[in-house]
């Protein structure tokens, strides 16, 4: 009876933001919200338990695919070449924020809660990287957004859970559950050094040449049409799969593969203005606008990552609807009280402002950067990785309860705050609220043949 119920609950879920998205839109809360209170609702009326601890594989593998497909959206979205400037901004906040934020969470852990220095360092890994799939509502939501805030939210969460991976294992070495080798040499050319710069030329390499591939057969034979969903798919696990083969980190990979492709579109566009280009890739004619030449680029980076987004939100319903239901059977920890607090309003901001000392980023881009940190499923993935790594079952249940509550915290706060305050930022800076879609183009003229 449960799993009837289950059906009728989530389907009604469904069609209700489905239809009621555009409204929700404007409301102080984000869909995320919901979903968690629907699972907590769930959870409370025993229509659902999952013995964190005794599912931790299942759990990690559910989290780990819903931020795979995030960072490949996110790396897609992500237009500006590599040495534009603005990126500078999401590197300090992936890289020095990152590392600050760990460190400030491990004094706290080692000093305020009493963990041994690995579970520190381990908990400050966990908290510290942004999520790519719960922060869209403060992510550029297009590849034609520019907007410094927004791009470098996305650029940091679409790194930082690469960058987080080295003191998740670091914290797990010290625990005496990963090889660190002595003096840490393992961890720092391994850990470190080898398995992030594998997964950025992997991620890289495949991007690229899939992509050319599949434009080249589109462009000269009019072949491989249609399925980009296969595509999309395909590349993420192949970018994926092939990282963690070389030991590397597939969260790298998969966002260096979705900014090859979004490369290769924005190389062969040059200097024509890309709205020209978008408009000619949203032609009614799918075919002619696949496989022209001038426009096949464009409508595949279009394509795939339209679905890719369709994934994103059904994984994001599925994930935090679970989460909602875990936080149900999840006692809350006494020290969430003051750790939430202490994390959001002085961690993270001060781990920001430090990072961002001398950047082109204004005062008020630097205040919503350091706030919308946003924790979710990139937390959660991290935490399931440690537990079903051999956590120590004590150990295990603190963390549950503490990452748990904080990401739910995340989950309120954010959603609460981001409509009013990210209204009042694009009120600011003269750019509306939602981004102006661009308008479908009429069909393309046939090429001669």
């Amino acid at each position: 009876m449960h799993g009837i119920a289950w059906y009728i609950i989530i389907g009604l879920l469904l069609v209700a933001m489905a239809l009621g998205g555009s409204v929700l839109k404007r409301l102080p809360l984000s869909t995320s919200l919901l979903y968690l209170g629907v699972g907590f609702a769930l959870g409370r009326l025993g229509l659902g338990h999952l013995d964190p601890l005794e599912h931790a594989a299942l759990l990690e593998r559910l989290t780990e695919v819903a931020v795979i497909i995030s960072l490949f959206s996110a790396g897609l979205k992500l237009r500006l070449p590599l040495k534009d400037r603005e990126w500078r901004v999401s590197l300090r906040l992936a890289l020095w924020a990152m590392v600050l934020s760990v460190g400030l969470v491990t004094l706290v852990g080692v000093g305020a809660l009493g963990l041994s220095l690995g579970a520190a360092i381990l908990l400050g890994a966990i908290l510290s990287p942004t999520d790519p799939v719960l922060a869209s509502d403060v992510q550029v939501s297009h590849a034609l957004d520019r907007d410094r805030l927004r791009f470098g939210l996305t650029g940091e969460a679409g790194l930082n859970d690469g960058t987080a991976f080295p003191f998740v294992m670091l914290g797990l070495g010290l625990l005496g559950l990963h090889e660190v080798g002595a003096g840490l040499w393992r961890w720092v050319v391994l850990d470190v050094l080898w398995a992030a710069a594998a997964g950025l030329v992997v991620g890289a390499l495949l991007g690229d040449q899939v992509g050319r591939l599949v434009l080249y057969l589109r462009k000269h034979h009019r072949e491989a049409v249609g399925l980009d969903e296969l595509l999309a798919l395909g590349l993420i696990a192949l970018a994926y799969g092939t990282a963690l083969l070389v030991k590397g980190y597939g969260f790298l990979a998969v966002f260096a593969a979705g900014l090859a492709l979004r490369r290769i579109e924005r190389k062969h566009t040059g200097q024509r203005p890309p709205e020209q280009v978008e408009d000619a890739a949203r032609g009614k004619d799918k075919l002619e606008a696949a496989t022209h030449p001038e426009h096949a680029h464009a409508y595949m980076a279009n394509a795939v990552l339209g679905f890719n987004e369709a994934l994103e939100r059904i994984a994001e319903v599925a994930l935090v609807v679970g989460l909602g239901v875990l936080l149900a059977s999840t006692p809350v920890a006494p020290e969430v009280y003051w750790l939430a607090p202490l994390f959001f309003f002085v961690l993270r901001p001060l781990s920001v402002a430090l990072a961002l000392l001398g950047s082109r980023a204004n005062t008020h881009q630097r205040v919503l950067m350091a706030w919308f940190g946003v924790r979710g499923i990139g937390s959660l993935y991290y935490l399931f990785y440690a537990i079903a790594h051999g956590l120590e079952d004590g150990l295990a249940q603190r963390m549950l309860s503490l990452v748990l509550w904080v990401v739910a915290v995340s989950v309120a706060v954010h959603g609460i705050s981001v409509t009013p305050l990210m209204t009042r930022y694009e009120h600011r800076s003269g750019r509306p609220r939602e981004a102006t879609p661009v308008k479908e183009a009429a069909p393309l003229t046939p090429r001669r043949r």
